[in-house]
């Protein structure tokens, strides 16, 4: 089942939270610090409380476990000299519960934040994917993504 985010949902959001930051510091320990999350319980029951973004969780079939979550917020690049004026549905994050990885629920997590931009009238979805997770970046190539963008450093 996906459906939006609720309070009760929060224990499980924190859990995936964790993971995904935990995958990030071990691609990246100079950068992401663990155990981590990028959101406090008190942020996500603020978030879940004003309701601007768009939080989606796939939970079990008794809708009592949260094997995936799907944070989205929707961008408009309005008045900017250079960019059009299109709505972008971004996805923060999107992450399965290891435990159930390799199953199909991130494509599905993945389907319905593509339905869902369409339903809002997005031009396009976006992400940023970090290199040091090439799970996550053949996963969203499998889901049709093509790079937009490349982000690059030099560590001084």
């Amino acid at each position: 089942m996906i459906r939006p985010a609720e309070k009760r949902d929060i224990p499980g959001l924190l859990s995936l939270l964790r993971q995904v930051a935990q995958v990030h510091h071990d691609g990246r320990p100079d950068l992401f610090k663990s155990p981590a999350t990028k959101f406090s319980a008190e942020d996500l029951e603020a978030m879940l409380d004003e309701g601007r973004l768009p939080i989606f969780v796939l939970t079990d079939e008794a809708d009592e476990r949260v094997l995936g979550h799907c944070f989205c917020e929707i961008l408009r690049k309005e008045g900017n000299r250079v960019l059009t004026d299109i709505r972008t549905l971004y996805i923060h994050d999107l992450v399965v519960d290891e435990s159930v990885r390799g199953q199909g629920l991130g494509g599905r997590l993945y389907d319905h934040a593509v339905a869902y931009a369409r339903e809002q009238g997005c031009y396009n979805l976006t992400l940023n994917v970090w290199t040091c997770n090439p799970a996550a970046m053949r996963f969203y190539e499998k889901c049709g993504m093509k790079p937009q963008k490349i982000g690059m450093e030099t560590i001084l």
